[in-house]
C-alpha cells in the first residue's frame, strides 16, 4: 500500500457510508464512469457491468437520474460500483443501511457468495449484521482494538453467556426469584414483565452450568415453567462493556444492583 499505492487501490473496492454518488448522472452513466476510472477494457467492461448490475438488481433504474432514487437504490448503486472491477478486498461501511428486509437479505446473500474468493471487511454498528455475515469480529474503541474473535467467541465474553432464560406466571414470580437467587453458581437474577407472564434471566458465575439445577429446583417447588432456554450470549452486552468507561460501567452496575 505504501510502496505501490495505485496498484494496491486497484485491488480494493469501497462502499462508503451514505454511498455518495453524482446525483446528476443516470445510474448507467455513473457505472460507465466508474468503469472508465477503473480502466476496464471493452471485453471485460461489458461483462463486469452486466454482472454488477445483476448482482445488486438495479436493472429497473438504470436510466434514472441518481437524484431520483430511493435510499435503498442509492445504496445498491454504491455497492455496484464497489464490486464492478471484481476486487480482491472489499470494504463495506454500513452496507445494508437504508435497505428494506428483502434488500438486506439480497445484499447478505451477495456478500456470502463473494466471501470465499475475497477478503470482505464490514464496518457496522448494527450487531445483527455481525451475527449474519461475519466469521471474525473486531471491536475498536477510540482507535484501539479491544476485542478480536469469532462472533461465538465474543458472545462467550457476555455476562449472559449460558444464562438461563425463563418465562412463568406472574403469580409465581416472587417465590421463583427467591428460589433462584439461593442456587449455587447464580451471579444475578434479572426480571421483567411480559404481559401476564414474567421473564427471568438467571446469570451464571463464570464456568457455572445452571440449566439442570434451575429446572430441578423449579420442578421440586412445583413452579410451572412456560419456557426455558439457554442464552448464547449477547454481542450488544460485550460491545457496551468494552466501549464504555470504567465509571459508566460502575454506575450501570450500581443501578442494576439497586
Amino acid at each position: 500500500i505504501v510502496g505501490e499505492p495505485l496498484a494496491a487501490k486497484r485491488r480494493f473496492g469501497y462502499l462508503p457510508e451514505g454511498a455518495p454518488l453524482y446525483d446528476d448522472m443516470t445510474v448507467a452513466g455513473f457505472l460507465e464512469f466508474i468503469a472508465d476510472v477503473r480502466e476496464l477494457e471493452s471485453a471485460r467492461r461489458t461483462s463486469a457491468l452486466a454482472e454488477a448490475i445483476a448482482a445488486v438488481r438495479i436493472e429497473a433504474v438504470l436510466h434514472q437520474r441518481i437524484e431520483t432514487l430511493s435510499k435503498g437504490y442509492r445504496r445498491r448503486v454504491g455497492l455496484a460500483q464497489a464490486i464492478l472491477h471484481d476486487p480482491d478486498v472489499l470494504i463495506l461501511d454500513e452496507p445494508t443501511d437504508g435497505l428494506d428486509p428483502n434488500q438486506k437479505h439480497d445484499v447478505r446473500e451477495l456478500i456470502e457468495r463473494m466471501a470465499p474468493n475475497k477478503a470482505i471487511i464490514v464496518s457496522t454498528h448494527i450487531l445483527e449484521e455481525v451475527e449474519a455475515l461475519c466469521t471474525r469480529a473486531v471491536i475498536i474503541d477510540h482507535g484501539r482494538i479491544v476485542a478480536d474473535g469469532t462472533p461465538a467467541e465474543l458472545r462467550a465474553r457476555s455476562l449472559y453467556h449460558l444464562a438461563v432464560l425463563l418465562q412463568l406466571a406472574a403469580a409465581d414470580a416472587e417465590r421463583a426469584r427467591a428460589l433462584l437467587e439461593e442456587l449455587a453458581g447464580v451471579a444475578a437474577v434479572e426480571q421483567r414483565m411480559a404481559g401476564e407472564m414474567v421473564e427471568f434471566a438467571v446469570l451464571p458465575d463464570e464456568g457455572a452450568q445452571l440449566l439442570d439445577p434451575v429446572r430441578a429446583a423449579l420442578q421440586a417447588a412445583e413452579i410451572p415453567v412456560r419456557q426455558i432456554a439457554l442464552d448464547p450470549g449477547r454481542l450488544d452486552d460485550v460491545f457496551r462493556r468494552l466501549t464504555r468507561s470504567d465509571d459508566q460501567i460502575t454506575d450501570d452496575t450500581t443501578r442494576e444492583a439497586a
